[in-house]
């Protein structure tokens, strides 16, 4: 399900030069983080932020709050993959271990696609998500094709949410733009609270 919808998006991109339009949920300029979410998502995040202006912060709180026995939270990352990085979502994810008491995991995509991505989608319905994503810095062509390899994760990312969001499924996406480093540190901030 999620190739086919990573190849509607590539398709897309080969029509029109870009990848589709999406709304984020909140946007910080200052930080260059956007948050996305489908429309059930949103109405469940909405109850627990009404009586405060909506926030990256407090959206996060929110969709972390959704977490109860039998749960399970999951990091998603289509990120560089590296020790750094590693190290920082390991954290991350203990963190969240340590606080709302739930079974975690941790996947760099597109690779865990293949793997734990398959259950998350067609598991239980017991996962909270998070899935990660930035702008890169470096890109390569595709030959033969308009894209980039960076599309083409882009795509992947993206594609995995919409079929996570088909299926119900309480997930987040945030889009941490060309300062990783940066956005990973507010999150581990905001998770290791």
């Amino acid at each position: 399900a999620s190739k086919v919808e990573t190849k509607k998006i590539t398709s897309e991109f080969e029509k029109t030069g870009h990848l589709p339009d999406e709304k984020a949920l909140v946007v910080d300029s200052a930080l260059g983080i956007q948050l996305f979410t489908d429309p059930r998502n949103a109405q469940r995040l909405s109850q627990w932020v009404s009586t405060q202006p909506a926030t990256v912060a407090g959206i996060l709180k929110a969709h972390l709050s959704q977490l109860k026995a039998g749960d399970y939270f999951a990091l998603l990352a289509f990120i560089e993959m590296s020790e750094g990085h590693w190290a920082s979502l390991q954290k991350m994810r203990e963190a969240v271990v340590d606080r709302y008491q739930v079974a975690t995991c941790l996947g760099f995509g597109p690779r865990f696609l293949h793997s734990t991505g398959q259950a998350y989608k067609g598991g239980p319905n017991s996962g909270v998500f998070l899935q990660i994503t930035c702008d890169d810095l470096e890109d390569i062509s595709v030959p033969a094709q308009k894209f980039t390899f960076g599309v083409v994760k882009a795509a992947q990312a993206r594609g995995d949410f919409a079929v996570l969001a088909q299926r119900e499924r309480r997930a987040l996406r945030i889009h941490l733009g060309k300062n990783v480093e940066a956005g990973l540190a507010f999150l581990g901030r905001e998770l290791c609270k």
